[in-house]
């Protein structure tokens, strides 16, 4: 896979450039842009094309309606540099402004899902985007694990090299498959059918391996204990997963009664009418040294239920994550949407905890088989 830094500058000077960002980002009430992370990590690219004279032209998907409109986030990018608005994706208006874009201009393309072609990876959507570049830049790494036309269709047509933001997912996310000892992976999330293959990798190569989140209630299950109405997925884990010596599940919890009130207590004290909601401070505790040893950290997934406002272990965790950052010594990789939007909450700066992914599922795919769709395709 070659990174656009292996291209000499002077053979970008004019060159079209179709840049497959990931700006899928939510959205505020007001409609604006919510959270500027993934813009901040893809404007680098576009960035570093634009200053050496080429013509950047950007396609990103947004949400999952298809006549959901990405303007807002040209809106946004305009705080990072001059970006214009094309409302067709391969059409007379897209095909006229690409044609009108002098060196270093900037276009950002409507919403790639407006067209049933891109989710089908549709062979003549893949031609009508190629058409518009001289070349293409994979910058999408939180969608590389899918199969569409923008993602594995144009880079076949065109010479292709990955962005900035790929080559550093790929780095990071590589050194993860394979952690310096003593290594800690921390998942979270639901659903432990999906993620019961990441976690069965992840007790083959790191030390320890903690589960929080909706996933966790499906281990604590698994071990015999009551979970009262909170939320368990649909396959329950094998027996040898959870008898792993290395699977460290909660010691306590934070459970949530039907009346909304919460209450931290021992797995043995779940009752009926509890919903568990987070851990609680004992598993905090019993994670600490782990962190405080460890050369290397993995982690994917909140330890509570983000969305209601469980975000106080979370943010506990990584401030015992940026304690061991900055005595050094450790190199940690954390991802997922939810537990990144839950550390930008709890205020501890980004580089004080290592390399922030923009990838949840993306991130887990790759640790997983070590490569993605959207990655082969620029090999």
């Amino acid at each position: 896979m070659r990174c656009i830094d292996e291209i000499p500058a002077g053979e970008l000077k004019g060159k079209r450039v179709l840049v497959r960002s990931d700006f899928n980002v939510p959205m505020g009430a007001d409609g604006e842009v919510g959270d500027v992370f993934r813009l901040k990590r893809g404007w680098e690219t576009i960035q570093y094309l634009s200053q050496r004279g080429a013509r950047v032209i950007v396609a990103s998907h947004i949400g999952r309606a298809p006549e959901e409109s990405i303007e807002p986030v040209a809106r946004a990018l305009k705080k990072f540099g001059a970006v214009v608005y094309v409302p067709d994706i391969t059409g007379p208006a897209a095909n006229k402004a690409v044609s009108a874009m002098r060196g270093g201009d900037i276009v950002l393309l409507a919403n790639l899902r407006s067209d049933p072609r891109e989710k089908k990876n549709d062979e003549s959507f893949a031609r009508e985007l190629a058409s518009l570049a001289d070349m293409y830049v994979g910058d999408a790494f939180a969608v590389a694990h899918r199969e569409d036309a923008s993602i594995v269709g144009v880079p076949k047509l065109l010479p292709s090299y990955a962005g900035l933001l790929m080559r550093d997912e790929v780095v990071e996310l590589t050194e993860a498959l394979h952690p310096p000892h003593p290594s800690l992976a921390i998942v979270g999330g639901a659903k432990f059918e999906t993620k019961d293959p990441v976690i069965r990798a992840f007790l083959e190569v790191y030390d320890h391996v903690c589960v929080v989140g909706a996933i966790a209630n499906d281990c604590l299950k698994g071990k015999g204990f009551p979970v009262g109405r909170s939320k368990i997925s649909e396959h329950a884990p094998a027996r040898e997963v959870c008898e792993n010596p290395r699977l460290i599940i909660p010691t306590d919890v934070t459970a949530e009664r039907s009346d909304k009130q919460a209450f931290v207590k021992k797995p043995e004290d779940v009752v009926p009418d509890d919903k568990i909601v987070d851990i609680g401070p004992d598993t905090v505790a019993t994670l600490a040294p782990y962190i405080s040893e460890a050369k290397f950290i993995t982690w994917n997934g909140p330890t509570g239920i983000f969305e209601e406002g469980y975000t106080a272990y979370t943010s506990a965790i990584a401030e015992l994550i940026a304690t061991r950052v900055a005595k050094g010594g450790v190199h940690s990789v954390i991802g997922g949407g939810d537990t990144i939007s839950a550390l930008k909450a709890s205020g501890i700066p980004e580089e004080k905890l290592g390399f922030f992914s923009t990838g949840g599922g993306a991130m887990l795919e790759f640790l997983l088989k070590g490569t993605l769709p959207g990655i082969q395709a620029l090999s």
